[in-house]
C-alpha cells in the first residue's frame, strides 16, 4: 500500500487500548480487584441513610475506587469489540466481563435505595459539607429518582437479568448491523459495509446516488424480520419497566436522566415542529440549486459543488486542528494528543461498527474516537465532531467518575460547536461564490439533519412505543409506516419518499441501544449554535467561559451550566431563538445562491 493509499484510508490510524488495564494482565483481574472491593463497601449495608458526612465520604470514595475499576474493564471489552464484531473471542470475553460487573453492580445496589430514603432534613445537613463537594450533584440526582425506584430484591432482579435481556438484544443488532454487506456492483469484490455505502450518498453524480440508494435498501432487506423483533422485544421491555418504575410516558425515563422535565422537552419537539417549513424550505433551495425539480430521498446530502474532493486523513486532521487553534490553543493541543498518542479508531473494516463516536472510560484515564473513515469532507467534520466530545470528556476529568459526564441534553455542545468551528473557519477562507455557498450548504444540511431530522426520528420513536403499548407488537409494515409519516412530516412535498425508504429505520441504533436519545441531539445543536452565537459577539473574552463550562463536566444542572455561557435554557423562547439561528444560516445560503 503506498503512502498516498495508506493516508487516504486512514489505515494506521488505529489505538491503543493495553493503558486502560492499567497494568494487569487482563479486564477479569480488575473486575476481580472490583469484587474485593464491593466486599469491603459491603459493610455500609443498612446504615447509608443515616450516614455522616464521613462516612458517606469513605462509602463514596470507595465506590469511585470501583467504578474505576469495572470502567476500566468495560470500557476496553466495549472498544474492542467495536473495532471488530466478527471476533467470537472478543465478542465472549465482552459477554463474560459484562456478566461479571453486573454481579459486582447488583451487591451494591443498596446504597441508592437507601441514600433516596433518607430523611429529607438529614440529607440536606451532609449534602452542605464541602468534603463531599465531589459527589453532591449526583447524590442530589438519586433523590431526584426516589419516586421511581423499587425494592432492593426488585432491583435485584432487574440488574441481574438486564445482560440476558435488553443489552443482549442490543448487541444482537450491533452485529446484524456490522455484518450488512450493500452490493454496488456484480461481483462480491463490489459489496462494501453499509457506512461505505451511505457515504457514497454523498455522490456529485445523481445517478450514483439513486443507484447506492436502491442497494442500501436491498441490504436492509436482510435480516430486517429480526431487526424488527429486536425492536418489538425492547420496545416491550421498556414498556415493562416504565410500568413498574410508575414513569408516566416512555420517554419521562430518559427526562429524568437528561435532567429535564417532561415539559420543557415537549416544548422543543413542539418548537421544531412548527418550524419544519425551514427544512423544507432548504430542500426545495437544494433541488434548484442541483438543477433538479425535486429531490430525492438519495438527493437529501448531495453535495452542491461539481466535484467530491478526496480528503486524506493527515489532510483532514490539519484543517481540524487549525480550526481549533483559532478558537483556542488549549483545545488544540489536545486534539493533538488523541491523534498523535493512538486515541483514535479511524479505517473502516470489516466488521466494524458503523459510525462514529467517543468513549469517555473513566477520569483517570483518557477518551477514545472511534471513525469510519472514508476520504470524504463529511469525515473532517465528523472527526471535528467527535473531538469536542474528547475534548470535553478530557477536560471535565479532575471532576471525577460521578461528575464527568453531562447529562445527553448538553452532550453534544462541544461536539458540534467544534464541528461549527471547523466549518464556519472554512466558510470565511473562501472566496469563490460557488466554494463560499457548497460550504454554508453543508452547514444547513448538518443542521437540518441535527435538528430537524433527529426530531422526526423522535416522533417516530413515539409512535412506535405508543403504539406497543396501546395496540401490540408492531409489523414490519407497520414500522415502515410510521416511519415514512415521521419523515413526511419533515419534509412535506420537498422531497420524493420513494416506498424503498421504508426500512431506513432498521440500521439506527440509537432506537435500540438508548431509547429517547436522539431529541438531545436537536437540544444540543440548538444549545451549541447558541453557544457559538455568543462567541461570535464576544470574540476572545467568550472563550474562558466556554472552557470553565466543559471542564465542570457534569457538577451541576443544564440550567446552572448554561449560564456560564449566558444560555438560559428554561427560557420559553431559548429554542425559538436557536431556529432563528438554523434559519438565518439559510438565509446565507439563500443570498449566495443570489450572489452566483
Amino acid at each position: 500500500m503506498s503512502n498516498t493509499e495508506q493516508d487516504l484510508l486512514a489505515s494506521n490510524i488505529v489505538w491503543d487500548l493495553e493503558p486502560l488495564l492499567n497494568g494487569e494482565s487482563s479486564p477479569e483481574e480488575l473486575v476481580q480487584k472490583a469484587k474485593v472491593k464491593a466486599d469491603q463497601l459491603s459493610k455500609f449495608k443498612g446504615k447509608v441513610a443515616a450516614a455522616s458526612v464521613e462516612e458517606l465520604v469513605e462509602l463514596m470514595t470507595g465506590m469511585a475506587e470501583l467504578n474505576d475499576l469495572v470502567g476500566r474493564a468495560g470500557n476496553y471489552v466495549m472498544l474492542k469489540f467495536s473495532a471488530d464484531m466478527s471476533d467470537p473471542e472478543i465478542s465472549s470475553l465482552m459477554q463474560k466481563i459484562q456478566e461479571q460487573i453486573t454481579e459486582v453492580v447488583s451487591k451494591l445496589l443498596f446504597i441508592e435505595i437507601e441514600f433516596a430514603a433518607a430523611d429529607d432534613a438529614h440529607v440536606e445537613k451532609v449534602l452542605a459539607d464541602e468534603s463531599l463537594d465531589f459527589c453532591r450533584h449526583y447524590l442530589e440526582q438519586v433523590r431526584n429518582s426516589r419516586p421511581y425506584m423499587l425494592t432492593e430484591d426488585q432491583e435485584f432482579v432487574l440488574v441481574e437479568t438486564s445482560v440476558s435481556g435488553a443489552s443482549s438484544w442490543s448487541r444482537l443488532f450491533s452485529e446484524l448491523t456490522s455484518e450488512i454487506q450493500v452490493q454496488l456492483g456484480d461481483t462480491s469484490e463490489d459489496a462494501v459495509s453499509l457506512d461505505m455505502a451511505l457515504s457514497q450518498l454523498n455522490s456529485p453524480e445523481a445517478e450514483q446516488r439513486t443507484k447506492v440508494g436502491s442497494a442500501i435498501s436491498t441490504a436492509l432487506q436482510e435480516t430486517l424480520k429480526t431487526r424488527a423483533f429486536i425492536y418489538n422485544t425492547l420496545l416491550l421491555d421498556k414498556s415493562v419497566d416504565d410500568r413498574l418504575r410508575g414513569f408516566e410516558t416512555w420517554v419521562s425515563s430518559r427526562n429524568l436522566s437528561n435532567e429535564a422535565s417532561d415539559k420543557s422537552v415537549e416544548a422543543l419537539i413542539e418548537a421544531v415542529t412548527s418550524r419544519y417549513d425551514i427544512a423544507q424550505r432548504w430542500y426545495k433551495l437544494k433541488a434548484n440549486l442541483l438543477g433538479i425539480e425535486k429531490l430525492k430521498y438519495t438527493d437529501r446530502y448531495a453535495p452542491l459543488s461539481e466535484g467530491q474532493q478526496e480528503i486524506g486523513w493527515q489532510e483532514g486532521v490539519d484543517i481540524v486542528t487549525d480550526a481549533y487553534e483559532s478558537f483556542s490553543p488549549e483545545l488544540a493541543a489536545i486534539a493533538k494528543e488523541f491523534i498523535e498518542k493512538g486515541w483514535i479508531h479511524a479505517p473502516v473494516a470489516p466488521g466494524k461498527q458503523p459510525g462514529a463516536f467517543c468513549a469517555y472510560t473513566v477520569p483517570s484515564h483518557h477518551p477514545y474516537v472511534l471513525l469510519n473513515w472514508t476520504s470524504k469532507a463529511r469525515d473532517v467534520l465528523t472527526l471535528a465532531h467527535e473531538l469536542g466530545h474528547g475534548m470535553h470528556a478530557y477536560l471535565a476529568r479532575p471532576q471525577g467518575v460521578f461528575h464527568q459526564s453531562t447529562p445527553l441534553t448538553l452532550a453534544e455542545t462541544a461536539s458540534v460547536f467544534g464541528e461549527t468551528v471547523t466549518n464556519n473557519r472554512l466558510v470565511n477562507l473562501i472566496e469563490d461564490p460557488k466554494e463560499k455557498l457548497a460550504l454554508l450548504g453543508g452547514v444547513v444540511d448538518d443542521s437540518i439533519a441535527t435538528v430537524f431530522r433527529q426530531v422526526a426520528m423522535n416522533r417516530f420513536e413515539h409512535a412506535c412505543h405508543s403504539e406497543r403499548r396501546d395496540v401490540g407488537e408492531l409489523s414490519v409494515d407497520r414500522f415502515g409506516e410510521l416511519w415514512m409519516q415521521s419523515q413526511k412530516d419533515m419534509m412535506g412535498d420537498s422531497v420524493d419518499l420513494d416506498d424503498e425508504y421504508s426500512t431506513w429505520w432498521s440500521y439506527v441504533p440509537h432506537f435500540i441501544g438508548s431509547p429517547g436519545y436522539v431529541y438531545a441531539y436537536a437540544y444540543g445543536q440548538l444549545l451549541a449554535l447558541s453557544v457559538y452565537a455568543q462567541y461570535e459577539q464576544k470574540g476572545e473574552a467568550f472563550v474562558p467561559n466556554y472552557l470553565e463550562l466543559l471542564k465542570s463536566g457534569g457538577s451541576k444542572s443544564p440550567e446552572e451550566l448554561g449560564l456560564m455561557v449566558d444560555c438560559d435554557l428554561s427560557d420559553p423562547g431559548f429554542w425559538a431563538a436557536g431556529l432563528d439561528i438554523v434559519e438565518a444560516s439559510l438565509s446565507s445560503a439563500e443570498q449566495a445562491a443570489k450572489d452566483i
